[in-house]
């Protein structure tokens, strides 16, 4: 049968031509000082080793080479753009991510979502540090003080699930009485010698209740439930002590999920519930969140880490000792503000030879004329070295204080 379909094209029903495409070279439209540029010359030296050791030698190849999409990735944060859907929209119809690209096909955005959350995880702290170590060679870095400061990112966990170690606690204390008491009745219907600590409340647990599934076995019990159905003594027990050890093992989990906080959320563990910053109804409200440290040099980002714990004087420490494990470099001076001032600060910075130029806590409260005049307090106290030497010497040899001439 013959066919009577056309399979011409009308190549001016649009008034466009039709005519072969070639790749067209985007060199020419990229301006030499572009930031495009820039940032391709300086990422391109990096040691992406650690990065490469995260895909796996067998299977095929990635579909975009890890130096190239570490590269998008990188130019696309510098533009404010962070969602993976609008990565691969810029991947497609911005040229200077084609430029990047170098003729590869444009990545979808779930090999985005999984580049920067899996196989960058690990390598990306690295890529940084290494960035640092070239603004150093470089000579950018003044390398003689340090300006440090922190920001609550909230979690993306939910506010209402938050777990408190104290009334974990609490509650884990009553129902280890209740333990003690069901015990010694277990003792006295079975006469045995069941007994617990709070160091093994759990093992003890266990115990107990396969003592009563065994005899549960060896009684032929049979277990009934619904209205006006007696429980037989077996059945009583072992339910009654099935229930403290799964609410033990729940305690047990929460105590193991705290890691010295006070606090921790369910659907996020690793965040801690911390006050955030008044919204513009000044609505302050505990939400789970992370405790962001930045040090900046030289108006460059040197060092940054991530804290669990909510107030900034906890973090000083570890933070400049990560600093100086990932840098190399103990900066002659740090500056920071009150949050940062502790004894512990002041003493870790005196043995680093490192000075500290960090704001009073009561700093506001000097300047106050009643203060001042508030002889009670420390600051407004006198010091004499001689009186108070002499002191010490008539308290030892039990002679009374005479007057020591003071020296100005």
């Amino acid at each position: 049968m013959t066919s009577n379909s056309k399979y011409h094209k009308n190549y001016t029903k649009f008034g466009e031509p039709y005519q072969l495409v070639l790749p067209l070279n985007l060199e020419g439209l990229i301006p030499d000082d572009d930031s495009v540029r820039l940032l391709s010359h300086e990422l391109e030296d990096l040691d992406y080793s650690l990065l490469y050791q995260a895909y796996s030698a067998k299977g095929r190849n990635p579909a975009v080479d890890p130096k190239t999409m570490f590269k998008i990735l990188a130019y696309a944060y510098s533009q404010n753009i962070y969602s993976s859907r609008k990565i691969e929209t810029a991947c497609k119809r911005d040229i200077n991510f084609m430029w990047l690209l170098s003729g590869q096909k444009a990545p979808d955005h779930s090999t985005v979502a999984r580049f920067r959350t899996g196989f960058l995880a690990d390598a990306c702290e690295d890529l940084f540090y290494q960035m640092v170590r070239r603004l150093e060679d470089a000579g950018e870095l003044s390398k003689e003080t340090v300006f440090i400061d922190g920001t609550k990112l909230e979690a993306c966990g939910n506010k209402y699930t938050f777990v408190w170690k104290k009334s974990v606690g609490k509650w884990e204390e009553k129902m280890f009485q209740k333990i003690q008491e069901s015990i010694q009745l277990l003792n006295r219907e079975y006469l045995q010698d069941f007994s617990t600590v709070p160091e093994t409340r759990t093992q003890d647990l266990q115990k107990i209740v396969l003592f009563l599934e065994g005899r549960c076995r060896t009684d032929n019990t049979v277990f009934v439930h619904g209205r006006g159905k007696r429980k037989s003594r077996n059945q009583r027990y072992l339910e009654l002590f099935r229930r403290f050890l799964e609410r033990q093992t729940i305690y047990d989990w929460h105590t193991a999920s705290f890691q010295g906080r006070n606090n921790y959320c369910k659907t996020d563990p690793d965040a801690t519930f911390m006050h955030m910053k008044d919204d513009h109804m000044r609505n302050a409200q505990l939400k789970p969140g992370y405790n962001v440290q930045i040090a900046v040099d030289s108006e460059y980002i040197v060092a940054a880490d991530i804290f669990q714990d909510w107030k900034d004087v906890w973090t000083l420490v570890p933070f400049l000792k990560t600093m100086k494990e990932k840098l190399g470099l103990r900066h002659p001076s740090v500056t920071a503000d009150s949050g940062y001032e502790s004894e512990e600060a002041y003493t870790y910075l005196r043995s680093a030879n490192q000075k500290p130029y960090i704001k009073p806590q009561t700093y506001e409260k000097w300047k106050k004329r009643s203060f001042k005049r508030d002889i009670s307090k420390r600051e407004n106290m006198g010091y004499n070295l001689n009186k108070l030497y002499a002191k010490i010497q008539n308290e030892r040899t039990g002679k009374h204080l005479f007057p020591v001439k003071e020296t100005a």
